[in-house]
């Protein structure tokens, strides 16, 4: 069986790892000639009190998305700087891992291109990893890049 990818979709969050990610999917969208998508989803910030919610204004919820959107066009910018043909961009909110899982299932992507922080031992169990939520829920493959020098070492 040959492998086709024409749909790449590479959640990001703007950090560094999602640039080295970002890379790698611009790298295979030149090679398979696929279309790829930039992908950015965010929590709304609130907190749960014994009196209550606290919930953000719409004025801050709408800052929110409209950086976001700033975001995603410079990151946009730079894969098409990378060589990248076809740019697409989308934003979620809610839980990122969860939303980048849905959002590949409903864009019916071929693979994900996940940066990952390459957390270990404690700061991972407290930090959890959204790459590694996204590859044990995502019914497409799951390409995960550590940034340099973040691997394991035998």
């Amino acid at each position: 069986m040959a492998i086709s990818w024409k749909r790449i979709c590479c959640p990001i969050d703007f950090s560094e790892p999602a640039r080295v990610a970002l890379r790698a999917a611009v790298d295979l969208c030149g090679f398979f000639g696929a279309e790829l998508t930039l992908f950015h989803s965010y929590q709304l910030p609130g907190y749960t009190l014994p009196e209550g919610s606290v919930v953000a204004s719409p004025k801050m919820l709408q800052e929110l998305a409209d950086q976001a959107e700033a975001h995603l066009a410079e990151w946009k910018a730079i894969a098409e700087g990378m060589g990248a043909k076809v740019v697409k961009t989308a934003k979620g909110v809610g839980e990122p891992a969860l939303e980048v899982v849905e959002f590949a299932k409903e864009g019916k992507f071929d693979l994900l291109v996940v940066g990952t922080h390459g957390r270990t031992g404690l700061r991972h169990a407290l930090l959890g990893s959204t790459a590694e939520r996204v590859v044990r829920r995502a019914l497409c493959p799951v390409l995960t890049v550590h940034p340099e020098g973040t691997g394991r070492q035998p």
